[in-house]
C-alpha cells in the first residue's frame, strides 16, 4: 500500500515525476504544477489499487490553495512516486471530491 505521509514526503524533496499520459490531463486541466503540487501536499488517498501489473496505485483527492480540487492518481515506481493522472473531478463520474457519482 502507498501511505499518504510517503507521498507527502517525496513531493516536498521532489522525488516525482508525470507520465506522458498524467502531464497531458493535467494541461488539459489547464493545471500548473504548482497547483497539482499543493493537492498532493494536503489530500488524502480516496482508494488505494492492487498492483495490476504496473505496480501499485492509489486515488489522492486534494485541493489548491485557491479551492480547486484536483484528483491525482499516483504509482511507486522504484521508490519514485509517478502521477499516472490527473484531473478536476466533476459530476457525473463524481458527485464531490470525495464520492464517486451513480
Amino acid at each position: 500500500m502507498i501511505s499518504i505521509d510517503w507521498i507527502k514526503q517525496v513531493v516536498l524533496d521532489d522525488y516525482y515525476r508525470y507520465s506522458r499520459h498524467g502531464d497531458q490531463e493535467r494541461q488539459n486541466d489547464d493545471l500548473t504544477l504548482t497547483q497539482v503540487k499543493q493537492a498532493l501536499l494536503n489530500g488524502r488517498i480516496l482508494e488505494q489499487y492492487a498492483d495490476t501489473g504496473r505496480g501499485l496505485s492509489c486515488l489522492v483527492a486534494g485541493f489548491t490553495d485557491n479551492g480547486i480540487p484536483i484528483h491525482a492518481v499516483c504509482g511507486c515506481m522504484v521508490n519514485t512516486l509517478v502521477i499516472i493522472t490527473v484531473y478536476i473531478p466533476a459530476p457525473p463520474k463524481f458527485k464531490n471530491p470525495f464520492e464517486r457519482g451513480n
